[in-house]
This record gives structure tokens, C-alpha cells and sequence, in this order.
């Protein structure tokens, strides 16, 4: 089983980088269960735990594609990981929208080196997703530079949470979650070292959205995205950036299923956004950062388009080592 796209980007209007998958085809949760309930509490979710099929059916209903992950805090949480294989499979199966991003656990040590590369060689994971407040570890931190290494070598992209947190909220002690971790400052030292691993900063990162937008305008391989929030409480700041230094930088993200789809929508149309910025958001950006095919190559299809070009430059834009 390897993944790979049948997304045809002239099809979908929109491209969700931010979305969970919690639960496996065999009922197990990603984490444990204190953290399902405070979060639902805290974003007021009806549906928290959809499956992958059912992640599917709401975003091939939107024409969009989405960015699809779990989280391995095995040694934080003291709890199994959801199955990699598992979301990879059922990714695959929806392979018109879904776009696997695999986890591991950075405290794992050497294993989670090995266990990236079968991720990204075998399954086909088109990226990885990190939590330093839920997994308990400080990206700066140089034990972990080996893993930053392999994951630039391999070349896909990383997905860090950034900024206040959801899971734990509103518990004694936040359940021991430590959001220091999720500095955005943290990961300017990452994207320093390792100037070719791709960086997305995923939310609008509060209390810490000045050093976020500095960090993505100073460092070309940083990126954000605008999940976790309902854009009607985002940063003055931040939709002040997303007008000019932060246009090519900012991706469109839900958080799904703590925020759904229409819900993020109809509150970034009240945002001033300029009509040119909006398509690079919700799509333009993150088709080139993924590495999206054209849909020459998808079967079937026979036109090409324009989104496969920098939305800011006009230039064609050339898959990375990232593509499957």
C-alpha cells in the first residue's frame, strides 16, 4: 500500500490543511479521553470523532481537498497512536480529496527517524504533523535535530501547532499540557538550521502572533496556517499581513472537526481580505506548497491549470522531492 493523489486541482475550489482524523477503523482514539472532552467543551463540537469516510464525504461535498493527520504522543500521553497505515489506507481510498500526512513521536529517539522514512517511503505520507504541547518536547531542543535532518532529506513538509491550545483546556492544569512548547520562537531555530525542511505553523499562534508573522516573513521556508480559530476573532496583525508581506505565506485551515468548514467560510468572507489574496489563501498557496498534480496527470483529465503556478510570480512551479 503506497499513497498517491488522484486530487484534480482544476476541480476543487478550496484546499483545508488542518484536519484531524481521531478515530481508527477499529474504534481506538487518537488520545486519551479527557482530552476529547475538554476540547469538544471548549469548541462547542457536535461531531468529534468523524471517520475517515465521513471526513471524505464532507469535503468531496465542498469540493475541497484536506490535509488529514493524527498525533504519536505515545510518551506523553502513555497512550498507543492511532495506526499510521490505517489513516494512510483510508486515505487512499478517498484519494480524490484526502492527503495523508503521517506523526512520530520525536521522544522516541532513533525509532522515530526509522519510523519516518517507512512513513514517507512505503505509505507515501505526503508530510508530518507535530504537536510539541500535546507530544511534551521543545523543538529547539538538539536531540532532536537528527529527526529534522532525516525529515529534510526525505523533503516533505511539517505541520507544527503553534500558540494556545484546545486539548486540556478549561482542566486543572491544563491536564499537565505545557504550552511554552508551542512558542512559535521555538521552531524560528528549526527553520534556521534546516533551511530546506518546509514549516508550517499551524493557527494563529496567541498570544505569540507578532513573533509568528515575523518568523514567516523573515524565513522563506516558514509558512501559517489559519486553522483553530473562527476568522472573525483573527489578529488585527495577522489579516493586516495577509493583505501584502503574508500573502504567498498563509494557508487555509479549519481544524476539522472542532471547526467546520462553512463555519471558517462565512467568517473569512466578512474578513477585509483583497478579492486577489482570497484564491491564494483557500487554495493558489498550498497547491504549490504540496506539490499538487496538474490535472494532465490525474486519468481522465485533459486540461492544465492555472493554479500550478506561484500564485504571487506567474512562474510555473516545480514538484519537489516531496511528489508521488
Amino acid at each position: 500500500m503506497r499513497y498517491r493523489s488522484a486530487i484534480d486541482v482544476h476541480a476543487i475550489e478550496a484546499v483545508d490543511t488542518h484536519v484531524h482524523l481521531e478515530l481508527d477503523s477499529h474504534g481506538h482514539r487518537a488520545l486519551p479521553e479527557l482530552f476529547f472532552d475538554a476540547s469538544a467543551k471548549y469548541f462547542k463540537t457536535t461531531e468529534r470523532t468523524p471517520s475517515i469516510d465521513r471526513i471524505a464525504e464532507v469535503y468531496r461535498a465542498h469540493r475541497m481537498a484536506a490535509v488529514v493527520f493524527t498525533v504519536d504522543a505515545r510518551t506523553q500521553m502513555q497512550h498507543a497512536p492511532n495506526s499510521i497505515d490505517d489513516l494512510v489506507a483510508g486515505c487512499l481510498r478517498n484519494s480524490d480529496v484526502l492527503l495523508p500526512f503521517g506523526s512520530v513521536d520525536p521522544r522516541t529517539g532513533p525509532a522515530a527517524l526509522v519510523e519516518a522514512r517507512r512513513q514517507a517511503e512505503e505509505l507515501g505520507v505526503r508530510g508530518f504533523k507535530f504537536h510539541p504541547t500535546v507530544q511534551g518536547f521543545d523543538p529547539s531542543d538538539q536531540q532532536f535535530y537528527p529527526l529534522w535532518e532525516t525529515l529534510q532529506e526525505i523533503g516533505l513538509p511539517l505541520i507544527f501547532h503553534t500558540g494556545q491550545n484546545g486539548m486540556g483546556a478549561g482542566t486543572p492544569g491544563g491536564a499537565g499540557l505545557k504550552l511554552k512548547y508551542s512558542n512559535p520562537l521555538l521552531l524560528d531555530d528549526v527553520a534556521a538550521d534546516f533551511p530546506g525542511l518546509p514549516i508550517i505553523m499551524a493557527h494563529p499562534s496567541v498570544p505569540w502572533q507578532d513573533e509568528a508573522i515575523s518568523i514567516a516573513t523573515h524565513k522563506s521556508n516558514v509558512y501559517i496556517d489559519l486553522s483553530g480559530w473562527s476568522p472573525k476573532y483573527f489578529p488585527d496583525n495577522l489579516v493586516r499581513s495577509a493583505n501584502n508581506i503574508l500573502s504567498a505565506k498563509l494557508l487555509f485551515g479549519t481544524d476539522y472537526p472542532l471547526i467546520t468548514p462553512e463555519k471558517w467560510l462565512d467568517a473569512f468572507a466578512d474578513l477585509p481580505i483583497k478579492d486577489e489574496v482570497r484564491p491564494r489563501i483557500l487554495k493558489h498557496n498550498a497547491v504549490a506548497l504540496l506539490g499538487l498534480e496538474a490535472p494532465s496527470t490525474v486519468p481522465g483529465a485533459t486540461t492544465t491549470d492555472p493554479t500550478t503556478t506561484d500564485p504571487t510570480t506567474s512562474d510555473p512551479v516545480t514538484p519537489g522531492a516531496h511528489d508521488a
